[in-house]
């Protein structure tokens, strides 16, 4: 029997090589991002990304504005990028303050 669709399904895009994301990138995005970019920087896909926006339990605080959910970047590079011990607060590099 043979198959008479006139449309073919589209191909799910291979996430076997999923985009690595640098550290420069992501301070490119500037102050906020959306919920969905935030979420492929952490390995979510964008299902569960909005679900965790809305539900409360996204790991990095969001900003809901009007129908939006944003998330500042410096939350972002605060979570990958945790400070060394013996760091002062506010400062990622670990040098102590003069």
């Amino acid at each position: 029997m043979s198959d008479h669709r006139r449309t073919r399904t589209p191909r799910r895009p291979d996430t076997s090589e999923a985009h690595r994301w640098s550290l420069q990138e992501i301070t490119a995005l500037g102050v906020t991002t959306d919920v969905v970019t935030a979420g492929q920087i952490l390995g979510m896909s964008r299902n569960t990304a909005y679900a965790h926006a809305r539900s409360g339990t996204f790991p990095i605080p969001v900003i809901k504005a009007g129908r939006q959910y944003r998330v500042a970047v410096a939350a972002l590079l605060a979570v990958l990028q945790p400070a060394a011990p013996g760091a002062a607060p506010g400062n990622a590099t670990g040098d102590m303050p003069p």
